[in-house]
């Protein structure tokens, strides 16, 4: 039987594609901006006839009808980044948070840590051999493809065709449920004032050559704003953006001086605007692979010059670094920040760096405080914190110890706070 047959007898409806769901399954889900949204739909529907269904997945963009009030008997998220979708039922209870690196996802799911029965991802048409891209999002997609028993792919008619180690055959696939509707899209504000300082600071930071991985948000749009410039600069992230895209466009980033993928834009999973999913479309500049690759950390040290920026929600006097809660509220996850610290930091040349406003709610707050709220998590350790970066400058701390790392953040922290971060720093003697 040809591949076009195979296909042919593989599709259905959403909804009749998720009757394939059970009771008690495990199913993972494609997120970001491949979220499969119309079988997500059609699975909600079937609430009341489903019990104990887990939803392992990463970040989860536009809406989640799974999180509704009245769910949670049929429906529970299994979250490895938490966002807004779901950080209200993760925080009261009715969801769970898996705090885990992002290059350990894959082997979770392979080795049946984190099970997977049923695998709902979305994917490009299939070309002349029957090969469906999985377009923006890779990520630990193809993992959950090879251990799942059924296996239901949303092929959309406007999901581009993403090079790299993104191809599942048809032949993979239980069901098929074809759809045409637009991809999720991120718009981002402009960067602040604040943020364009602390993207000065890091652009200064960043030599000719250098490979980059950069986030989502102001601080990596300001960075990426201030590189005109520099020369020869390369990519190695876990999340492509239009930031990324302008870059390439205005010749900033070639990767010719590259020492893993010359010449690529490597990443895991693209996130942006529909120009920037159009860019993405059969374009041999960009790679996208798993992410057990793109973020093991010895894999990123094999970058010479590797510069890896990643943001923090608050840091403690002596370095530790809290980036997925508000004390014991779950806000986000540990995603890949410390894979590239620790990577950066392995690379010949490489820099990692933290970098935060000095403080939050109107500068009602400081960022950079005494200890970190009760019940935070610490997600970079104060042994692989290498650079902080706020709009007040740079403190440098790897290989200094706890009296020279208080005066170092202190002098990086807000000037209506200092005085009280002396303080407390001299009652623990830190300086």
């Amino acid at each position: 039987m040809s591949w076009r047959e195979d296909y042919k007898n593989k599709l259905r409806s959403a909804e009749e594609a998720v009757q394939a769901v059970m009771s008690g399954d495990n199913v993972y889900l494609g997120g970001n901006a491949a979220v499969p949204v119309a079988i997500m739909k059609a699975l909600s529907q079937r609430a009341n006839e489903l019990t104990n269904v887990t939803l392992n997945h990463v970040l989860l963009f536009g809406e989640d009808p799974f999180s509704r009030e009245g769910m949670e008997k049929a429906f529970k998220h299994n979250s490895f980044f938490v966002g807004e979708s779901d950080r209200e039922s993760v925080n009261d209870g009715r969801s769970s948070y898996v705090p885990i690196h992002l290059h350990m996802i894959p082997t979770s799911i392979r080795s049946g840590v984190t099970k997977v029965a049923v695998a709902i991802v979305q994917c490009s048409p299939p070309d002349d051999h029957g090969f469906m891209s999985l377009g923006l999002e890779v990520l630990a997609n193809k993992a959950a493809v090879e251990v799942a028993k059924t296996v239901i792919i949303q092929v959309n008619k406007q999901m581009p065709r993403v090079l790299g180690d993104t191809f599942i055959h048809v032949s993979k696939a239980t069901y098929i449920v074809e759809t045409d509707e637009p991809l999720i899209e991120l718009s981002l504000k402009p960067p602040t004032e604040v943020e364009r300082r602390i993207g000065s600071f890091i652009a200064n930071m960043i030599p000719d050559g250098a490979t980059l991985q950069l986030g989502i948000g102001g601080i990596p749009d300001a960075i990426l704003s201030f590189l005109r410039g520099k020369k020869d600069l390369g990519i190695h992230t876990e999340m492509i953006s239009d930031g990324i895209m302008k870059a390439l466009e205005n010749g900033i980033i070639t990767g010719v001086k590259k020492t893993l993928h010359p010449g690529k834009v490597v990443g895991t999973f693209i996130l942006g605007s529909k120009s920037l999913y159009e860019m993405a479309n059969d374009n041999l500049l960009l790679e996208l692979h798993p992410v057990d690759y793109t973020n093991d950390p010895f894999v990123i040290a094999k970058n010479d010059n590797m510069v890896s920026v990643n943001c923090a929600i608050e840091i403690d006097l002596t370095g530790q670094v809290c980036s997925d809660s508000i004390g014991t509220y779950i806000y986000s996850g540990f995603g890949g920040q410390l894979d590239f610290i620790r990577g950066a930091a392995a690379s010949r040349g490489g820099k990692p760096i933290i970098a935060l406003p000095s403080t939050a709610k109107n500068d009602s707050v400081s960022r950079i405080v005494p200890k970190l709220k009760e019940g935070s998590g610490v997600v970079t350790t104060r042994a692989d914190v290498h650079y902080v970066v706020t709009e007040y400058g740079v403190a440098e701390l790897c290989g200094k110890n706890l009296q020279q790392r208080a005066k170092a953040l202190i002098k990086i922290a807000h000037p209506n706070f200092r005085e009280l971060l002396e303080k407390e720093a001299k009652a623990r003697h830190l300086i």
